[in-house]
């Protein structure tokens, strides 16, 4: 996509005021995918030189904004984490070609704020807190499942950058489980569902993404049974807060939340109780 109307790209380590029609240009993937009309200048990010990955001496794990879907992928690959599994389920729940997996980059897929963002799912369900940086510099932190607050909606002021995403110790040594349900065989996801059984004390979150506007993280002190899990989402997914598109009417996201989420339950507890319809 050529976009015409965007008169400078300037290098982001060139601080100049924010202005109405800048935009922070990552990877690219998604300004250059479609018209972007009301863009006059793109704020390159790519010499910032912020490195992929980092390991934490207390164990977390940062990932900076710019990492891109691949780096991330091969980091994976070799991490020793027990919840290391689970990144490279959510790199492939792109399914996208090597091109974008290149160029794509874990902030802007949150940033993009879509329900299916497989970047959102991952930072969610692990308990990610984001790194947020205004024009003057100051810093504030928001954890991942909130970051999101409605289908392409995120909490990002004027000129406020998404910096890196850290993933706590404590989440990445929980066993996890990935559900995910699409209306087609290469579509986009129209249901995501991560389990995340700690290993200390027993709890479990169970994230909702895709199905819902937002992500919804819910955490048990104690793994639930089916009829607890199930009565906790319908209480906490409000009608409204099912997406609705082309990809899968509200009723059907529901319904596959609902029993994905009892297969997550089920492998991270053993437990293949009934729900209350009967459904194992």
């Amino acid at each position: 996509m050529d976009l015409n109307t965007v008169l400078e790209v300037r290098d982001a380590r060139q601080r100049t005021p924010w202005r109405t029609g800048d935009a922070w240009l990552g990877g690219g993937t998604y300004l250059f995918s479609e018209p972007q009309p009301h863009l006059r200048r793109l704020v390159d990010l790519g010499r910032m030189g912020w490195r992929p990955l980092t390991r934490r001496p207390d164990g977390s794990l940062e990932i900076a904004a710019t990492c891109t879907i691949a780096q991330l992928s091969r980091f994976a690959a070799a991490y020793d984490a027990p919840a290391a599994p689970l990144f490279e389920q959510c790199c492939r729940a792109f399914l996208a070609s090597f091109k974008i997996w290149n160029m794509a980059t874990v902030g802007g897929n949150l940033c993009n704020g879509l329900p299916a963002g497989p970047m959102i799912s991952l930072t969610a369900a692990l308990d990610g807190s984001c790194l947020l940086q205004a024009q003057d510099g100051s810093l504030r932190r928001t954890r991942a499942a909130d970051f999101i607050t409605g289908a392409g909606r995120k909490d990002l002021g004027a000129g406020e950058l998404l910096r890196s995403v850290t993933l706590p110790a404590r989440a990445l040594m929980c066993r996890t489980a990935f559900r995910q349900a699409s209306l087609y065989g290469l579509g986009r996801s129209g249901a995501l569902v991560i389990g995340a059984l700690d290993p200390l004390d027993g709890s479990l979150a169970v994230t909702l993404t895709a199905a819902t506007v937002r992500p919804f993280r819910l955490w048990f002190p104690l793994p639930p049974d089916a009829e607890e899990l199930r009565d906790t989402i319908e209480r906490t997914v409000a009608d409204g807060d099912w997406f609705d598109d082309i990809h899968g009417l509200p009723a059907w996201r529901r319904h596959m939340a609902l029993r994905l989420a009892e297969e997550v339950r089920s492998e991270l507890t053993g437990n293949r109780g009934l729900t209350r319809d009967g459904v194992r």
